[in-house]
């Protein structure tokens, strides 16, 4: 037997291909949560290399928003790839990256005098918006949030604050960023609820303003109208309408990063509609490529025009391939009406998880938008506890910030399977305050 077919059947199970994978891939890239490794997925179905299923609850990080084994993009990608895999934008033309970026524009909320800017990742777009941002302004100051996770590029990670892991060992990172904490009325520093609250958290802004931060110097404001990472947190719409207005006062772009919330996850495409706010620049990544890599900037035609070639140019970016798959998935969208269907979807699953809640007090909070959904269980052990459950009967769910589990399932998700879903978590509570699950569960789980 070969070398080759010797690695092929060693590769056959998911903990010796999670066992390889420890030996030959960087730390860096991995937050191990569960040593599963996926073979093949239908729809909200994932299936390991043992044939087991599991309810998917995550999505590829909000990245399949379409599904899996989805036949029609496979066959436009067979197709595409038949003829012309890609052949780089950078220096010559073709018709499909031209085709999808006419329909993100007619997307984009109020008038569409709007120009797109591909890349092959949400983090690369960032990149490129800051860029945009400061190029435009002429400014070079940013305005980024606590607990905002941005990506992993230099210039995402520098306008990140979620994990000191993101910072240390790499140095010095871009200047001139400043970070205030994000509307967390949950758990607000000042003590305030909905009908007491003047918007303290915006006023360490203007406070900075007048102190030390000068606003003539602040080229952009990036911004998340849903924050993910830091635990799907939905912020007062008040808040945003005013710092939007800030922005305007003092000519500060504001810049909205949809990489986990647009394509519908939120119960309209983009999550900055529910605010009814046209951001100068949106930032797209994750679900835009139909499965494939992609990074999305739009935004204003000025805006997009201040920088000049090659100031932000990927040889596949944009390409051809991955510009068809994203047309079939946006054909798809529509034809389904999957946006409307999550925010449906998101209600009928948020009411089940409330219903929950009412039962039993380890769920602190239930919040999210569409099938963008935070459960805030008691501690941390409680919830790492109830992820090993899930995930050994069958369902895919992991946590943010300390104790969120982070519900972000396929728009295509049955009725069915949120019921299964939601019966595995309400198990995994019972053998949790039945002291069934094992403190080993501890050291199998882990994540940020």
């Amino acid at each position: 037997m070969s070398s080759l077919q010797t690695n092929k059947k060693r590769l056959s199970s998911s903990k010796e291909i999670c066992k390889r994978e420890s030996e030959v891939l960087a730390k860096t890239q991995k937050l191990p949560y569960c040593p599963i490794a996926f073979e093949s997925g239908k729809g909200a179905l994932l299936y390991d290399y043992e044939g087991n299923e599991y309810i998917d609850l995550l999505s590829s990080s909000s990245s399949a928003n379409i599904g899996h084994g989805n036949c029609e993009i496979a066959q436009a990608v067979k197709d595409q790839m038949s003829k012309l895999a890609q052949f780089s934008t950078v220096y010559f033309s073709c018709r499909e990256p031209v085709e999808y970026a006419e329909k993100l524009i007619q997307l984009y909320p109020g008038d569409n005098n709007k120009k797109v800017l591909f890349s092959t990742t949400g983090s690369e777009s960032i990149d490129a918006a800051i860029k945009l941002s400061k190029a435009y302004t002429g400014r070079n100051k940013i305005i980024s949030f606590n607990g905002a996770y941005h990506g992993s590029t230099f210039g995402a990670l520098s306008i990140s604050a979620i994990s000191l892991n993101m910072r240390r060992k790499i140095g010095s990172i871009l200047p001139d960023i400043y970070h205030f904490n994000y509307p967390i009325c949950i758990k607000c520093p000042y003590e305030k609820n909905e009908s007491s609250c003047t918007l303290e958290c915006l006023k360490e802004i203007e406070n900075a303003f007048n102190l030390y931060l000068p606003p003539e110097d602040v080229a952009a404001v990036f911004f998340e109208p849903i924050a993910g990472d830091s635990g799907i947190i939905v912020p007062p719409k008040k808040y945003v309408q005013a710092l939007f207005s800030l922005c305007q006062k003092y000519n500060i772009l504001f810049v909205v990063d949809e990489i986990q919330q647009a394509w519908g996850r939120s119960g309209k495409f983009f999550s900055i509609e529910h605010f009814d706010i046209e951001p100068d620049l949106i930032v797209m990544g994750k679900a835009s490529g139909g499965g494939l890599p992609m990074g999305i900037v739009m935004g204003k035609t000025q805006i997009m025009d201040s920088l000049d070639a090659p100031a932000h140019v990927f040889t596949m970016s944009g390409n051809s391939t991955v510009c068809v798959a994203a047309l079939k998935m946006l054909e798809i969208f529509e034809r389904e009406n999957l946006v409307e269907k999550s925010r449906i979807k998101g209600d009928y699953f948020k009411n089940k998880l409330l219903s929950l809640k009412s039962k039993y007090s380890i769920i602190k909070d239930v919040r999210g938008m569409g099938l963008s959904i935070g459960v805030d269980l008691d501690n941390k052990t409680s919830t790492t506890k109830v992820i090993y459950y899930c995930q050994q009967h069958g369902l895919v769910l992991i946590s943010i910030g300390q104790c969120t589990l982070r519900i972000q399932p396929p728009l295509v998700i049955t009725y069915e399977q949120i019921d299964k879903a939601i019966y595995i978590i309400e198990q995994s509570i019972k053998s949790l305050l039945n002291n069934e699950i094992p403190d080993s569960a501890l050291s199998v789980i882990n994540g940020w």
